[in-house]
């Protein structure tokens, strides 16, 4: 489900646009195709109510269905909207440059990435050149706790906006993974000294991760980073990406001023 929160607190959300973008956002985090029954347990939908919520959404072409037309996913809808948004962000435009100088200089996997409540999204990547890299795709979301993105941008906020945001328990994605509380305030504390944050297989397993924040917003909604397989990490590695990351944040700063703000 979505982690947005509405500063409104006499909100009523219209049930069946509610319903609709329920069922939008499972089938987003979904890798494969849901059948009607586990879509309803999981949404807590009448199964009669889905289906037609699922037709008209298919007739739209936001839902596609398998051949027998029992498990569905997104459709081609889904997939214009996210590219529309990605066009309309300047923010992805102007940092895409800076992406390609470090997959050039370190032939490494190279993401932005954008918070979004307790999760990472990534909006924009460089694959690596090769065959051993990190699985990752455009729009995938994360566990902001369990990424060098995400820590990074964690640690610009406050420990009252922590709060708000952070699940309890943390999710476990792989034994290195933080789901301590105190253990990750006190992570978070050593990125806000350094001014970067690393994801020691954190995430994946065999994959480590180095990430500064875009000085675009305040506190920062973006950060940009750089995976690696740790059997290709050799001395003096990570503080080349370190130092190349800080490069291109100095890049962009001059640029802060032309992004439009229009995600405050």
């Amino acid at each position: 489900m979505c982690d947005h929160t509405t500063v409104d607190a006499g909100y009523q959300p219209v049930k069946s646009a509610d319903r609709t973008l329920e069922v939008l956002e499972v089938l987003a985090s979904s890798p494969n195709r849901r059948g009607l029954g586990e879509l309803a347990r999981e949404l807590g939908i009448p199964k009669s109510s889905l289906h037609g919520i699922l037709r008209t959404m298919a007739k739209r072409g936001w839902v596609e269905a398998d051949p027998t037309g029992t498990r569905f996913g997104l459709g081609v809808r889904a997939l214009q909207v996210g590219a529309a948004y990605l066009d309309a962000d300047s923010a992805v435009g102007l940092v895409a440059g800076v992406l390609d100088e470090l997959a050039a200089e370190f032939g490494e996997t190279v993401h932005l990435g954008r918070l979004d409540g307790a999760h990472v999204v990534y909006l924009a990547k460089r694959e690596s050149v090769h065959p051993l890299r990190l699985f990752s795709a455009i729009g995938r979301r994360l566990p902001a706790h369990a990424t060098a993105l995400g820590k990074v941008l964690l640690a610009e906020r406050s420990a009252a906006q922590l709060d708000a945001i952070l699940p309890d328990p943390l999710p476990t994605l792989t034994p290195r993974t933080i789901t301590d509380r105190a253990a990750l305030d006190a992570d978070l504390a050593r990125v806000r000294e350094q001014g970067y944050a690393v994801d020691h297989e954190e995430n994946t397993d065999g994959i480590a991760c180095f990430a500064v924040a875009v000085p675009y917003r305040q506190p920062a909604t973006d950060a940009i980073s750089i995976s690696v397989p740790v059997a290709r990490l050799r001395p003096g590695t990570a503080e080349s990406m370190i130092a190349a990351l800080r490069r291109g944040v100095t890049q962009l700063r001059s640029a802060r001023s032309l992004v439009e703000d229009h995600h405050a």
